[in-house]
């Protein structure tokens, strides 16, 4: 079998690609539902664990400070070399393999537990990701997702940006904030598993508005790579409308935004 990128989604790993190091910059304005999920997911010395889109590598951090046997998977190089280079610097060992979420490089049943954190929500194609999660948890295994809300405030940070992007293909591919309905997630994965939920809210915190749009457009990679895609007046547009988002949140300290998500942990059947 071929574990390679698929052809369908180079351009998703390009844009993922494009936040680099500084992409961890938006894993510490999630870290309060990081901590959640992993307090979910209960990890165990010695247990085997893929963090799935792992990102730059936070999660699977957190986890390997609890004794697991850590290995972290993403679709993006640049991300994963980063995350290498920082569990070196934190003295973790952690296996980290370039990984597509639709077919992944790992036998079956070859993990203990599998946890991603707003990560496999991103997934091209849905099914074949729930699927993966299926096929490589144990039986009697477990999975702890954090998704975010299909209505919150990330996916209105969305639609802030949803003006400034081509128009989809069509069909249009499925919103990842599908993952954001419990019904949804029954339908992915409740063949495989037994599901429950818990919500959580996690609040991104910056001194000011304009701080929130530097943060995005510097590391997350769908902000920055829609913004170098603009002509400059665009690019301004874009600029604008995302920091008047961030700033209705704003408080005598700065800005606060709640974003409310899922936590789903399923027993593998």
């Amino acid at each position: 079998m071929n574990y390679e990128i698929q052809p369908h989604n180079a351009k998703p790993a390009s844009i993922w690609n494009s936040g680099g190091a500084r992409y961890n910059e938006i894993s510490r304005g999630i870290a309060d539902s990081i901590e959640h999920c992993v307090l979910r997911l209960d990890p165990q010395p010695g247990e085997r664990v893929l963090d799935l889109a792992t990102g730059t590598g936070w999660t699977s951090r957190v986890v390997a400070k609890r004794g697991s046997q850590v290995t972290g998977a993403d679709i993006s190089a640049d991300l994963l070399s980063f995350a290498a280079e920082q569990a070196r610097a934190e003295s973790l060992d952690i296996d980290y393999q370039l990984g597509d979420a639709e077919n992944l490089p790992f036998a079956d049943g070859a993990f203990d537990a599998v946890i991603s954190t707003c990560g496999v929500m991103f997934a091209s194609r849905p099914e074949a990701a729930a699927a993966e999660l299926g096929r490589l948890c144990r039986k009697g295994g477990r999975i702890c997702l954090t998704t975010w809300l299909s209505d919150d405030n990330v996916f209105r940070m969305f639609m802030v940006m949803k003006p400034f992007m081509p128009p989809p293909p069509e069909p249009a591919p499925p919103s990842p904030f599908e993952w954001g309905r419990t019904e949804r997630l029954e339908e992915l994965l409740g063949r495989d598993f037994e599901l429950a939920f818990e919500k959580g809210v996690s609040f991104y915190r910056e001194p000011t508005a304009e701080a929130a749009w530097e943060r995005f457009v510097g590391g997350y990679g769908p902000t920055k790579a829609l913004a170098a895609s603009l002509d400059e007046d665009r690019r301004a547009a874009l600029r604008r409308d995302f920091i008047a988002f961030h700033a209705q949140f704003s408080t005598p300290l700065g800005i606060c935004v709640p974003r409310e998500y899922w936590v789903t942990r399923g027993i593998r059947q």
